[in-house]
């Protein structure tokens, strides 16, 4: 286990990007959101995807500097072709524009389509958070096949994010921000790069069998060599059981098939599509009965009497704050076959060695 400072991770896998063609802004916009994530502890999310980023900018799957496209455009509802850009960069754009439409109009509709990985999807509900206004996200994969629906043992869904937002006065926002399936595959990637394991059953095998090795998903692979999730014989499974599953089915048609970058299928292209709404609680209420009335209702929660071996019952949002507080302060652990995966790609695109010296001091 390495830990590095924030700023010097930032740094570092803004460093990345900028020798593969990204503007040096753009670097360190993909540098910055990924830190983030792994701020936040969603290590799955994190500069974990840095060597896959890297290949898919390789393959062609993603193009560095895009300028998103407005395909529609209306007072309260827009369309935003991501031209398979980076999702750092066009994500912002396409939550921007639906901010600007909610604040004129109280409500707005934004279809996010074409993009490139656009990372942990609380980063868009925390930026609509911020001005204010409530958001709702239903999100896809294309060409991202990973996941068993209900009942089944074939990938036929994506990990299908799903994500509200929603604005406190003079705190931290809540977000409640999940992957449809069990886990996200970033969680079984680092899971197979020497971090947290799975949950039990969180795999199925190609014959039924519950599994929580990686190898299920990817297929055979080296310590710090390339997961392909298509290698693998078996999938990721829907939490909740039918549950799970049919929100995911819904996140594939809304996220998906509304956007216009199309359900999950084997023969498309990755790229994330995301169907956003914004709601202004000014608007909607005027005597601002909801501020109080989350805070009422968070106390309630969390004055539950808690089930025995768990400290506290917390709502969205607690844990993640508590680990941004404790990594802010004492830097991101990452795995060591996590920093030597993400190490080798900083060598083949031509990062010196003194600059990953200086990422680790």
């Amino acid at each position: 286990m390495v830990t590095i400072k924030v700023d010097n991770l930032i740094d570092f896998v803004g460093e990345v990007f900028s020798h593969a063609d990204s503007s040096s802004e753009e670097a360190r916009r993909i540098a910055t959101y990924l830190t983030t994530a792994n701020l936040t502890g969603h290590d799955s999310h994190g500069v974990i995807r840095v060597p896959v980023y890297i290949r898919w900018k390789k393959m062609g799957s993603v193009v560095p500097n895009q300028t998103p496209e407005i395909l529609i455009d209306t007072p309260s509802l827009a369309v935003v072709d991501g031209k398979f850009g980076y999702g750092q960069t066009v994500a912002p754009v396409a939550v921007k524009l639906g901010i600007e439409k909610c604040k004129k109009a109280g409500l707005a509709a934004v279809a996010l389509r074409n993009a490139g990985h656009i990372g942990r999807i609380g980063d868009w509900a925390e930026m609509a958070a911020a001005e204010g206004l409530v958001s709702v996200h239903f999100v896809n994969a294309a060409g991202s096949l990973l996941v068993a629906p209900f009942g089944g043992v074939e990938k036929r869904l994506s990990t299908a994010p799903y994500c509200v937002g929603i604005p406190r006065q003079g705190q931290d926002p809540i977000v409640l921000d999940f992957a449809t399936s069990i886990v996200a595959e970033g969680k079984v990637l680092v899971a197979s790069r020497g971090g947290k394991k799975l949950p039990v059953g969180a795999l199925v095998d190609s014959d039924g069998t519950l599994s929580e090795d990686p190898h299920v998903l990817y297929g055979p692979y080296t310590p710090d060599g390339q997961r392909d999730h298509t290698k693998g014989t078996g999938a990721i499974r829907a939490f909740g059981e039918h549950k799970g599953s049919g929100l995911a089915f819904i996140c594939e048609l809304l996220g998906g098939a509304l956007s216009g970058t199309g359900a999950t299928a084997p023969d498309r292209r990755f790229a994330n599509g995301m169907l956003a709404f914004y709601i202004d609680p000014k608007v909607i209420d005027p005597a601002n009965f909801f501020d109080g009335e989350i805070s009422r209702y968070v106390d309630f929660i969390r004055e539950t009497k808690p089930i025995a071996g768990t400290d506290k019952v917390l709502i969205p949002g607690d844990p993640e704050r508590k680990t941004r507080a404790e990594r802010t302060k004492n830097g991101i652990p990452l795995p060591d076959d996590t920093w030597a995966a993400i190490v080798n790609t900083a060598r083949e695109v031509g990062v010196s060695e003194v600059s990953i010296q200086r990422a680790t001091s």
